[in-house]
C-alpha cells in the first residue's frame, strides 16, 4: 500500500506543541555506581513492552552482547508509541547525560575557518564556514543536521552504522517522540528536500534539523538532474528553517544522502559547498559559522581537495 504524502508542515504548526523555544533541562547525570541498575531497569521495561523478545535480541543475548548494548538495541527497535513513562524517560536522560559527560566534545565556535585552514582557497564562504572531521554527535553547535528517512523516526536496525542511528541513540527516545509528533501533525511522511527541526535533548547541540535526501540507484556515478536538485534543496531547506530560530547561530552539516541513500560523494560535496556558499552570500550576517562535518578520512580528503 502506498504511503500517505501531504504538503510539508510549516514551523509554526509544530513550534509550540514541541516547545521548541524552551531549552531542554536534563536531570543530573547518573552516578557511576547507578549505571548498572539503570541499564537493567530500562532494559526490563522495554522487554516488558514486547510479548516476546524479538528474534534479533535473542541472537544478541546468545552472542554475549553486554547489557548496555542490549538496551541500545531495544531502544532502537522501539516505536514511539505508546509514550514512555516520565520515570523511564528521566532514567534514559540520566544515563545519556552520564555518557555525554565522559565523551570528548568539540565547540563549533573554536574550529578554524576554511580561510584559516586553507589560506589559498577560493571558496566564497571561507570566512563563515569550517571543515571538521569527527563525530557529529560530539559537536557542540547550536544545530546539527540529521539525514533522515521519510518516516522521520530514525533507524530501526540495531547497531546500524548510519548517522541517523547515531544521532537518535545519543539524543535519546525523546527525539523519536518529537519526530513522531511532527509526522502525526503533518498527516504523512516527510517529502524529500524539505526539513523539520526538533530539540536535541541529550546531544551537545540544542537543535536537530531533519532532512530527507534523494535516493540513488546502487553504484550510481552521476546523479540525475532531479536528484541533484533535491539534494541542493535539502541544504537550502535546512538553512532556511534554521534561520527562523534566532537561537541558532552555528549549524553543522554532514554528508546528506551519501550513505545508504547512495548519492555519489564527489557531486554531493560540490552541491553542499555551492549551495551553502550561495545561501550565505544572500544572507551574509545570519550565521556565525556553518560546519561541514566529515567522518571518514576519504570524505575529509574529498572536501579538502575541493577547498584547497
Amino acid at each position: 500500500m502506498q504511503k500517505k504524502r501531504t504538503a510539508t508542515l510549516p514551523l509554526e504548526a509544530y513550534r509550540q506543541p514541541l516547545s521548541l523555544d524552551a531549552p531542554f533541562v536534563p536531570p543530573p547525570p547518573a552516578r557511576i555506581a547507578e549505571l548498572s541498575q539503570i541499564v537493567d531497569r530500562l532494559a526490563d521495561h522495554l522487554l516488558a513492552e514486547h510479548k516476546s523478545a524479538p528474534e534479533s535480541l535473542h541472537r544478541l543475548n546468545k552472542a554475549g552482547t553486554r547489557p548496555r548494548g542490549r538496551l541500545q538495541a531495544l531502544a532502537t527497535i522501539r516505536r514511539p508509541r505508546p509514550p514512555l513513562p516520565d520515570e523511564i524517560q528521566a532514567l534514559f536522560d540520566r544515563l545519556l547525560q552520564n555518557e555525554r559527560k565522559r565523551r570528548r566534545e568539540t565547540d563549533a565556535a573554536s574550529l578554524p575557518t576554511i580561510a584559516d585552514s586553507f589560506p589559498n582557497t577560493r571558496y566564497p564562504a571561507a570566512r563563515q564556514t569550517s571543515l571538521w572531521q569527527g563525530d557529529i554527535t560530539a559537536l557542540a553547535a547550536d544545530a546539527i543536521v540529521n539525514p533522515a528517512n521519510e518516516e522521520l523516526l530514525g533507524c530501526f536496525s540495531p547497531f546500524h552504522p548510519c548517522i541517523d542511528n547515531a544521532i537518535h541513540s545519543a539524543a535519546g527516545p525523546r527525539l523519536r517522540a518529537d519526530c513522531d509528533a511532527i509526522i502525526q501533525l503533518q498527516g504523512g511522511d516527510e517529502p524529500a528536500g524539505t526539513a523539520k527541526i526538533t530539540r536535541a535533548y541529550n546531544l551537545p547541540s540544542r537543535f536537530v534539523l531533519h532532512t530527507v535526501g534523494p535516493v540513488c540507484p546502487p553504484r550510481t556515478k552521476t546523479p540525475s538532474p532531479e536528484a541533484a536538485k533535491l539534494l541542493a534543496r535539502c541544504y537550502g531547506s535546512c538553512l532556511d528553517l534554521a534561520a527562523q530560530l534566532p537561537q541558532i547561530r552555528s549549524l553543522a552539516f554532514c554528508g546528506i544522502s551519501t550513505g545508504v541513500f547512495g548519492f555519489p560523494p564527489e557531486p554531493a560535496c560540490d552541491i553542499a559547498l555551492a549551495t551553502v556558499a550561495a545561501w550565505l552570500e544572500r544572507n551574509p550576517q545570519r550565521f556565525d559559522r556553518v560546519v561541514f562535518t566529515t567522518f571518514s578520512e576519504a570524505e575529509w580528503m574529498l572536501y579538502s581537495s575541493r577547498l584547497a
